[in-house]
């Protein structure tokens, strides 16, 4: 490409308003990249700046421009061409000197080469001189571009159609006279008739140059039309970088957040299953709660009859010991009586045997 950013910053551009002359007009929302670009191909500066793809600051540095430092973060210049005036709010005192050193540095590379145009278009316009019998000037019709200021220089042509003809003797013989006159008059017919042919490409040539200029300027109008959209091209190329870089960095934060996003999801459905887990637990509780109060009223109602049976068995343990009591007496009282019979017997045997 010809043109090439060479410097860039950030600032909040404004214009002044074209109404009052006095007060800035802000042409952008927010601080956008402002360019210092040279164009090698026509060996000119410009300062361009983009917001999204609009062309907020498309201006060309010429010679007699300045730009002037109004406050400590904010400076302006004028641009006749594009008849306004451009102002520029920094984020610091720094990058206001910077821009401002760069512009100076810049204005002065433009004046260099406005000069050395201007030379070079010098040499190239000096006329070529032909002598035709009567020294006549030819047409000549040079023209040249200045890079910088897009001015057109086209020197004037002025014709000589009046050849002079002076005879190289003064002092002939009359007898020769004759053949002289006709001789001059020849030439004279003959002067004249290169100088009506150059008088006519002359005019033709003036002509061709008053199209050429046209079309030259159309040419100009259309590079320069060009020359823009290839900037805004560019600098929506370097806003697209910017934006692939950005878009780069979405990319990998949104797979930083959808792998957070996983990570929570299965963390949720973990803890999804813990929670079933835990209303299985506490629906096994309750039940193991309502069994163990059933349990309870079981273990209630066994005491219960456990006391009774106690109880019953306690009773049945008097009754027992008062039968065995009782029965302790009736043994007694048995043996008495089968010691009695005893007795009896034996004294029935021996009155038996005694009688």
């Amino acid at each position: 490409m010809g043109e090439q950013p060479i410097y860039s910053t950030r600032a909040h551009v404004f214009q002044i308003d074209p109404n009052t002359k006095k007060n800035w007009v802000p042409t952008s929302k927010h601080a956008v990249t402002v360019s210092y670009f040279y164009d090698s191909t026509r060996n000119v500066y410009r300062i361009i700046s983009l917001d999204g793809s609009k062309a907020i600051i498309n201006s060309t540095i010429t010679p007699n421009m300045t730009f002037t430092k109004t406050s400590q973060k904010f400076g302006q210049w004028a641009d006749s061409r594009a008849n306004t005036v451009y102002g520029l709010g920094f984020s610091s005192e720094n990058h206001l000197v910077k821009f401002a050193e760069k512009f100076a540095e810049f204005k002065e590379a433009a004046r260099l080469a406005k000069e050395k145009s201007q030379e070079k278009m010098e040499l190239t316009s000096t006329p070529s001189q032909e002598s035709a019998a009567g020294d006549i000037q030819s047409p000549l019709t040079p023209e040249s571009i200045n890079g910088t200021d897009d001015e057109r220089v086209t020197p004037e042509v002025t014709p000589n159609s009046e050849p002079r003809a002076e005879p190289s003797q003064n002092a002939l013989p009359f007898s020769h006279s004759s053949t002289i006159n006709k001789h001059w008059e020849a030439e004279l017919a003959a002067l004249k008739g290169n100088n009506a042919k150059l008088t006519a490409a002359l005019l033709e040539s003036t002509a061709n140059v008053k199209q050429w200029k046209q079309q030259l300027a159309a040419y100009q109008e259309e590079a320069e039309r060009l020359h823009k959209r290839v900037t805004e091209l560019e600098c929506v190329s370097g806003q697209t970088n910017v934006i692939k870089s950005q878009k780069t960095e979405l990319n990998q934060t949104i797979e930083e957040l959808e792998s957070t996003l996983k990570a929570k999801e299965e963390e949720l459905e973990r803890l999804k299953e813990e929670v079933d887990n835990a209303n299985q637990l506490q629906a096994q509780r309750d039940s193991l709660t309502q069994k163990l109060q059933e349990t309870e009223t079981r273990n209630k109602d066994l005491e219960a009859q456990l006391s009774e049976l106690e109880q019953r068995l306690e009773n049945s343990q008097v009754e027992q010991e008062a039968f065995r009591n009782n029965l302790k007496t009736l043994l007694e009282i048995l043996d008495g009586k089968i010691f009695e019979l005893t007795e009896l017997r034996d004294n029935l045997a021996k009155l038996i045997e005694g009688s």
